[in-house]
């Protein structure tokens, strides 16, 4: 029998790329939808014969229950958040419904159903914010800086919490940034890359981004999702930093990324105060080396391997728009 694992945030960029590793590992996969009269599958549009989706809220703890109870799961991933920073500082307490509580009601969901069902936690590196110190390791203090950062943290506590309270198999992965070809157009890489395209593609002439000076450690989400993995197969619960251990700017991201398009990115690049933060994280970079010592994880793909894969692939997206006689949805 393969064992059952349940997603919450299956169609979003993290809980994509799960559902295929999971698959591939053979298991029975289970995802989490909120009902919506518009639906947003298209990151797991070639998996839709392949998983069970499930209709809950991590708003209703009710309906939480029932997906558990549905699926009979032996791992629960827990990626399901309000996720963008900009958007938290807008709409705190529903990004503190969703990123903070809804963590707890899916733990008190496993703690009724079945406590012996494996628990992850998505964390964040936005926990670490106005830093203590560099790198940022397990041990490093959190002093959150975004109504997102401090919701997260409130999430990674809990899981802590049940942990030592009622012996649940819980695990937070304190990810560091983490960007794919299916992020989000919001997100300032994938706002960069759709940007190149567009440019590129003869769509626009300008790019307009916050800080340039900003500087964060970027890696591909396809290779941290099989660090979430492997935390639910060890003999023991703990939390984890997955990362890569290199930091660059919002501007070394631009250089490479107009570069592989042949452009130069000094003539469309504007920084526009607008897109600064209320308040800035600086400096963001991971200390690894637990995850690669307990868990045998290591990141595959480099930074510049991975601003080309995304740039690459929203050129082809845009190009085949424009061929199409169609303009893309605008970031």
């Amino acid at each position: 029998m393969p064992h059952h694992a349940l997603i919450t945030g299956i169609t979003g960029q993290d809980g994509s790329y799960l559902a295929e590793s999971l698959l591939a590992k053979g298991y029975e996969v289970y995802g989490v939808v909120r009902r919506s009269s518009t639906e947003t599958f298209e990151r797991i549009n070639h998996l839709r014969e392949r998983v069970t989706l499930l209709q809950a809220d991590l708003l209703d703890q009710m309906s939480v229950i029932r997906a558990i109870e549905k699926s009979e799961p032996r791992e629960v991933y827990n990626l399901a958040a309000q996720s963008f920073v900009p958007t938290s500082f807008e709409q705190p307490l529903l990004t503190a419904e969703y990123t903070a509580m809804g963590v707890t009601r899916v733990l008190e969901g496993i703690r009724t159903v079945d406590p012996k069902i494996r628990f992850y936690q998505a964390s964040s590196s936005e926990m670490f914010g106005k830093v203590r110190a560099s790198p940022q390791d397990e041990l490093t203090p959190f002093h959150p800086r975004s109504p997102y950062a401090v919701a997260k943290t409130y999430g990674h506590f809990i899981t802590v919490n049940y942990r030592e309270s009622y012996g649940i198999f819980a695990c937070s992965g304190m990810l560091f940034n983490h960007e794919s070809p299916r992020r989000g157009l919001e997100f300032v890489t994938r706002k960069i890359t759709d940007g190149v395209a567009r440019i590129k593609h003869g769509l626009a002439q300008k790019l307009p981004l916050g800080n340039l000076e900003a500087k964060r450690d970027w890696g591909y989400a396809g290779d941290y999702v099989e660090a979430m993995h492997a935390m639910l197969q060890r003999g023991e619960p703990a939390d984890y930093v997955v990362a890569t251990g290199e930091t660059h700017s919002v501007r070394e991201f631009c250089e490479i990324a107009f570069a592989r398009a042949g452009l130069d990115w000094q003539k469309h690049v504007a920084s526009d105060p607008r897109f600064y933060r209320p308040a800035e994280v600086d400096l963001l970079v991971g200390d690894w080396s637990k995850a690669k010592r307990e868990l045998g994880w290591a990141p595959k793909v480099g930074f510049r391997g991975l601003v080309e894969m995304m740039v690459d692939a929203d050129l082809a997206r845009v190009g085949l728009e424009v061929t199409r006689g169609r303009t893309p949805e605008a970031a």
